[in-house]
C-alpha cells in the first residue's frame, strides 16, 4: 500500500508499505529520517517519540496506515532554517546529550511540555512529562537542566 503523510511540513509518500509496518520504520527506512530511534519496539522507552497531529506518540506503536493523511513532526522538523530549536540547543549546552540514542525522543517530549506549560515547569512536572523516556547513560540531572534552560529562554520577557 502507499502511505501519504506530511512530515515536517512536507508532503511525502511511502510505497510498498506492508500492513504491519510501523510509522517508525517508514520514517527511518523509507523516508530517510533517522532521528526517531528504534529501541524497544514496544512503546516503553520513548526513543521513537514524534508528534502525530500535534500529540507526542511512540512511532513504533503507530501502524503506518494510521498515519495516512496526517501530520508528523520529527526531531529533525523542530529545527528551522538551519537553526536548532531552543530545546535542541539547550540539550547540547547543558550536556544532556550523551550517547544520543534517547535524545530525540526526550527532545520531542520536552518540546511538547514547554509548549504547553507557561513559565518554567517544576521538576516534578518535568519528571512526569519525561517518565516514558528512558536514558541509560545519565542520572537525568543534565536533562532536567536542559528542559529548565529551554523553558526559561522560551518564556523570558
Amino acid at each position: 500500500m502507499r502511505v501519504n503523510i506530511s512530515v515536517n511540513g512536507e508532503s511525502m509518500a511511502a510505497d510498498d508499505v506492508w500492513e504491519g509496518e510501523s510509522l517508525l520504520y517508514v520514517l527511518r527506512e523509507r523516508l530517510g529520517l533517522p532521528g526517531a530511534k528504534n529501541a524497544c519496539e514496544q512503546g516503553e522507552c520513548g526513543s521513537c517519540t514524534v508528534y502525530l497531529d500535534g500529540t507526542p506518540v511512540c512511532a513504533c506503536l503507530v501502524a503506518a496506515g494510521q498515519a495516512e493523511g496526517r501530520d508528523v513532526i520529527t526531531v529533525e522538523g523542530l529545527a528551522s532554517g538551519g537553526e536548532l530549536d531552543e530545546v535542541q540547543r539547550s540539550f547540547v549546552e547543558a550536556g544532556a546529550v550523551q550517547c544520543g540514542f534517547c535524545t530525540p525522543g526526550l527532545i520531542v517530549q520536552a518540546h511538547s511540555l514547554i509548549e504547553s506549560t507557561p513559565g518554567v515547569p517544576a521538576d516534578a512536572e518535568i519528571r512526569e512529562a519525561l517518565a516514558g523516556n528512558l536514558c541509560r547513560c545519565t542520572g537525568y540531572e543534565k536533562i532536567l537542566d536542559a528542559v529548565r534552560l529551554a523553558a526559561a529562554r522560551k518564556h523570558q520577557p
